[in-house]
């Protein structure tokens, strides 16, 4: 698919998506390429009197400068500890509404919105479905630098492939300044199992693995926009 033809579909879903957010919600924003989408419109919703009193919680560094050089109000889980709704993007999404996230790097601060959000609305186009996560896309885990090798070896024994995420010719760093190991698993049985595993190995910040957290995926494709809901 173009890469232009793409770029329209990300816009389209994005923007459907805004559409579901009323006044006076604590919203998430999501961090990518096709949730950006969204927090343009959201911006384009405020200036033109259609949207109000708002507050939002942004889940990057990236997507903070970007939201308060539209000028959306932001804001902090200590002042509002429940989030209406959370639009963001994913790599990957099963039938189940199962996704792998963190291709930006993103996922510990996308997860913890996550977690304090009623409604999360996943945004894609169409290329990023899948009968089964990790078909795909590799599963990022975020570890800390010490001994991350530990973790890859650790990964390595649960079957997977690690990589070492690099910018360049230096490692990647996180938002927290944490390394990612992107670990191809091939097709995932069992995604619970798996996550269950990540979350229990010291070193292992957090995982791009979100189970049983969306409720509705926002899919847009050559024959339209699919809402499709839980």
């Amino acid at each position: 698919m173009p890469a232009m033809n793409t770029d329209a579909l990300k816009q389209q879903a994005g923007e459907f998506a805004a559409d579901f957010i009323d006044s006076g919600m604590v919203i998430g924003l999501g961090t990518g390429s096709t949730a950006i989408f969204a927090t343009r419109r959201i911006a384009q919703r405020l200036r033109s009197g259609d949207l109000h009193a708002i507050s939002t919680l942004p889940t990057s560094l990236a997507t903070e400068a970007a939201a308060a050089e539209l000028g959306i109000p932001l804001t902090s889980l200590a002042t509002h500890p429940r989030i209406d709704i959370t639009i963001d993007g994913a790599d990957e999404v099963d039938p189940d509404f199962n996704v792998i996230k963190g291709g930006g790097g993103a996922h510990l601060r996308e997860k913890i919105i996550a977690q304090a959000t009623e409604r999360l609305v996943i945004v894609v186009d169409e290329s990023k479905l899948s009968e089964q996560l990790g078909m795909n896309w590799p599963v990022p885990v975020e570890v800390v630098p010490f001994n991350w090798e530990s973790q890859a070896a650790y990964l390595r024994a649960l079957g997977g492939t690690p990589a070492l995420r690099m910018a360049g010719d230096r490692p990647f760093h996180t938002d927290q300044d944490n390394l990612i190991l992107d670990c191809a698993f091939g097709p995932i049985a069992d995604p619970a199992a798996l996550d269950a595993a990540l979350n229990s190995r010291a070193g292992i910040v957090e995982h791009g693995l979100f189970i049983n957290m969306a409720r509705d995926v926002v899919v847009a494709g050559a024959n339209g926009v699919r809402h499709l809901r839980k």
